[in-house]
């Protein structure tokens, strides 16, 4: 059976994206006295949120099994949604629009969440379209 590894590569890429960027190239606010704020430890949720979307990705890679792969990508959707809310929502930013924080992190993390889930919900129903035919 030939598997489609176009949408799990293409989520483990994205999620390789969102667990290095949040704390380097698309990460919070760097402050120059060496302090930190909550937008610090957003970019650190969000490399959690990261690692662990890439660990199912890497998953639905060698996975063979109908069943599990349907299984992973409806736990992908999920934790996306988790990523999605956690800067802003769950963890606050910085008050001004202009910080590094609510410019690039924010809106860079929730399209790359959007992404990742909407890459799990194809990828749930080609696989679901293959187990029955």
């Amino acid at each position: 059976m030939k598997k489609n590894l176009l949408i799990p590569l293409a989520s483990f890429v994205l999620s390789v994206i969102i667990a290095v960027g949040s704390v380097s190239f698309l990460g919070p606010c760097v402050h120059e006295d060496g302090s930190f704020g909550a937008c610090h430890w957003a970019g650190q949720a969000l490399l959690g949120v990261g690692c662990l979307l890439s660990v199912q990705s890497i998953i639905l890679l060698v996975s063979r099994d109908g069943n599990i792969r349907r299984g992973l990508y409806l736990a992908i959707i999920p934790t996306a949604v988790l990523g999605f809310l956690i800067p802003g929502s769950f963890i606050d930013l910085c008050r001004m629009s202009t910080m590094r924080c609510r410019s690039i992190m924010q809106p860079s993390m929730r399209i790359l969440c959007v992404l990742i889930a909407l890459l799990a919900v194809a990828g749930f129903f080609m696989e679901r379209r293959k187990e029955k035919n």
